[in-house]
Formats: C-alpha cells, sequence, structure tokens
C-alpha cells in the first residue's frame, strides 16, 4: 500500500485523478439501461406486418362470403337432415308411391340418375371436404353419378340456383331420381343409418376400378374446335372471336359420362 502511495505522483497545480463513475453510479440501472432511447427498426417492421396481416383476413373473409353460405346452426342442421331422412324413406325400387301433386324439388330430366352439384376447388376447406365425403360414399356403392362441378361450369351453379330457388346455396346438393335430397350431413345420415343402400337399390352398379375414357372421370375435355383457347380466327372478317362450343374455361362436357 505504501509503495501505491509513492509510485503516484503528485504536481503543485493538478487534483488527483479519480474515477468519474461512483460507486452509485455503478449499481444505478436506469442509468445503465434507459441511458439512451434507440428505437429498434424491427418493432416497426413487426408492426408493418400485423397490420398486413389483420387486412388480408379481411380479405379473405370477404372471399369467402362469395363462395360459402353463412354457417347453420348445428341443432337446426340435425333437425332438417331428419326431416330429409324422413322424406326419402320411400324412395327405393317402388318409387311410385310419391304422390304425384307434392311439393318436392325436382330437378328435370334425371328421374333415372343421380345427380350431385359440387366443387373440385379446395379453397373452402370445409366445403371441399363434404364434396369429397358424398362422392366417396356413392363411389363406395359403384353406382353411376353424374357429378356436376360448378367450379368447372358456371352454367351449372346457374342451374342450381334456379332449381333450388336461391342465390347462395351451399355445396354439395345431391338429387336422387330426380328429387332433392339434401346435401352432406343428410348423406352421411342416410349411410349410417343404412338408408342409402336401399334407396341406391335397383341403379345400375360400375365395374371395380372404372375410368371414363374420354375423360378421366374429370367430366370435361378441352374444346375440339378452339383447342381450349376460346377464340376462332375469322378469315372472312380477319378478327378473333369467341368460340361458342366451350364454356368460360375452354372445356366442354365428355360426351361418354355426361350425356
Amino acid at each position: 500500500m505504501a509503495e501505491f502511495e509513492n509510485n503516484q505522483e503528485i504536481t503543485p497545480n493538478s487534483k488527483p485523478t479519480t474515477n468519474k463513475m461512483t460507486s452509485s453510479s455503478i449499481f444505478n440501472r436506469s442509468l445503465t439501461i434507459h441511458s439512451t432511447s434507440v428505437t429498434k427498426p424491427y418493432l416497426q417492421s413487426t408492426s408493418g406486418f400485423y397490420n398486413s396481416f389483420e387486412s388480408m383476413k379481411g380479405k379473405v373473409k370477404k372471399l369467402r362470403s362469395l363462395f360459402e353460405s353463412p354457417k347453420p346452426n348445428p341443432n337446426e342442421l340435425q333437425i332438417q337432415a331428419t326431416k330429409k331422412l324422413q322424406s326419402v324413406k320411400s324412395m327405393g325400387p317402388d318409387y311410385n308411391r310419391f304422390p304425384v301433386n307434392d311439393n318436392r324439388i325436382r330437378l328435370p330430366g334425371t328421374e333415372d340418375r343421380i345427380v350431385v352439384y359440387l366443387t373440385s376447388l379446395r379453397g373452402i376447406r370445409r366445403t371441399y371436404e363434404d364434396c369429397y365425403a358424398v362422392k366417396m360414399i356413392f363411389r363406395g356403392f359403384r353406382v353411376w353419378v353424374y357429378e356436376r362441378d360448378i367450379s368447372m361450369d358456371s352454367a351449372y351453379k346457374k342451374e342450381l340456383q334456379s332449381v333450388l330457388g336461391e342465390k347462395n346455396v351451399s355445396l354439395p346438393q345431391v338429387f336422387i331420381r330426380g328429387n332433392h335430397v339434401g346435401g352432406a350431413e343428410v348423406i352421411k345420415q342416410m349411410f349410417e343409418t343404412g338408408e342409402m343402400a336401399r334407396v341406391l337399390d335397383g341403379f345400375p352398379r360400375r365395374l371395380a376400378g372404372f375410368v371414363c375414357a374420354g375423360c378421366g372421370d374429370v367430366r370435361f375435355v378441352p374444346c375440339g374446335n378452339c383447342s381450349g383457347s376460346r377464340k376462332l380466327f375469322d378469315e372472312d372478317e380477319g378478327v378473333l372471336k369467341r368460340c361458342l362450343e366451350c364454356n368460360e374455361n375452354g372445356l366442354i362436357r365428355c360426351s361418354d359420362c355426361c350425356s
């Protein structure tokens, strides 16, 4: 200790050097932590990300409202399914037991077939899963089903809206022997109770593993007139014109399985 004091040089007009950081300032956490206020750029980028995410959620909700009807009450849906199941009790082989002047919804020209309105788009997960479930139920019975995909042809959607008399229709919708049966809940309940097997009695069966050679069970093929481009060149007028034989996707219905 004495040697340390002797080694210090003291000049006449100088003050002993002392450390400015005292013990109180060393342990002052507010001074060390909050001494400078620095804006963190990543916080601003994070807030901007959340704002864009919220706006995207609003756009998705608007998109869902265009393709999906409001989700019904489960209790009301169960009651409707029970009523539908009771109404199709007489849809077996002796189909003539239906009264002639009843008020059931009918699809003209389909008295000898099964017609299912569905969608193959996976944009709305619940709707796609319902359509796929109904499709697999009928495929398990190996009956011939006339699938009308509204995502492939908008004319099917207009046709379904006209038959049901509603603008916003939910998918899938099933018609058996020209009569409207219902949606996915009704078909699932009929399948679980065994009523579906009796209703489908009398329909022709498909061979196991059968696939349409014309379209591969897609139900549509590219237009042979315009090759799917939806445009034709008029040599007389020298301009391009819209092909009138195909739909908005440049497709025509397969003649082998959609006739």
